[in-house]
């Protein structure tokens, strides 16, 4: 199991940053997956030798968790009037600090334009287009057919192109545009 910690760990932590922006919470949330990896390790399932689509699938559950606990946090504390919702700007210490803040601001952005979809449509979004999972790889992720990753893409690619919105300026680590993703092993023209 430490051998599964070491050479994923990066993986995870980012796609917890992704969906969530924010870098303590990556944190605690890779923290969590991999408790979870641990508790769950006799059900561990891989898909053409890699044990990653599993490790998305829990990273996945834990991070919707995570965000309607936020989520409910946050409506309870506006109900209660507690939360200043004026944003203060940042001063940055240095340019390190700087282009995290401006990663962080533009990956809320793209979280932003997502926002408008249902989750699901959302998880398979990030874990095609932004962690470049092949479409099997994202179904046995979600626990879904391989036709419903299609066809929630192609929902969400719409929704973008109609809204005129560009998550690709989200730290995503791909040159494939968010309007393709990356190309499959079946996706033959």
């Amino acid at each position: 199991m430490s051998a599964v910690f070491a050479e994923h760990l990066d993986v995870i932590y980012n796609y917890c940053y992704r969906r969530t922006s924010s870098w303590t919470a990556a944190e605690d949330l890779s923290a969590t997956v991999f408790l979870e990896v641990w508790r769950h390790r006799r059900r561990a399932v891989e898909l053409d030798g890699s044990i990653l689509p599993w490790l998305y699938g829990i990273a996945t559950n834990v991070c919707r968790n995570h965000l309607r606990s936020h989520r409910r946090g946050v409506q309870a504390m506006s109900r209660l009037e507690l939360v200043d919702r004026s944003v203060s700007e940042v001063s940055p210490l240095d340019d390190r600090v700087a282009e995290r803040i401006d990663a962080g601001r533009r990956l809320r952005r793209a979280l932003t334009a997502l926002a408008g979809l249902p989750v699901d449509d959302q998880d398979v979004f990030v874990l095609v287009c932004w962690e470049q999972l092949s479409y099997p790889q994202a179904a046995q992720a979600l626990g879904i057919p391989v036709g419903t990753v299609r066809s929630r893409l192609a929902r969400v690619r719409r929704h973008l192109r109609l809204t005129g919105e560009d998550p690709t300026g989200a730290p995503a680590t791909t040159t494939a545009s968010a309007d393709r993703g990356p190309v499959q092993e079946d996706d033959h023209v």
